[in-house]
C-alpha cells in the first residue's frame, strides 16, 4: 500500500464506503492491495453498478467475502464496459 492510502482502480476510484470496509480488514487490504489495478477497477464497478443501496450493501459485503477467501476478480459478471 502507498502512503497515499488505498489503492483505486483504473477507471473508478475507490468509493468511501467499500474502502472503509477494505481498510477494516488487514486480510482482504493485503489482497486488495496484491491485484492489479484492472482486477480492482472490476470489483469497484461491480459494487457501484447495484441500482438501489442496499444493492450495492450487498455486493460489498460479498465482496469482502470473496476477497476474503482469495477470489481477485469478481466472478459471473460481464466485467467493467467502463474501459
Amino acid at each position: 500500500m502507498s502512503k497515499k492510502g488505498v489503492s483505486t482502480g483504473t477507471v473508478h476510484t475507490l468509493p468511501a464506503d467499500l474502502k472503509k470496509e477494505i481498510i477494516a480488514s488487514p486480510k482482504v487490504l493485503a489482497l486488495w492491495e496484491d491485484i492489479t489495478p484492472l482486477a480492482r477497477n472490476e470489483w469497484i464497478c461491480w459494487v457501484i453498478s447495484g441500482k438501489k443501496a442496499e444493492t450495492r450493501g450487498i455486493r460489498i459485503k460479498k465482496a469482502l467475502s470473496k476477497l476474503k477467501g482469495g477470489m481477485r476478480r469478481p466472478c459471473c459478471w460481464a466485467g467493467c464496459t467502463h474501459r
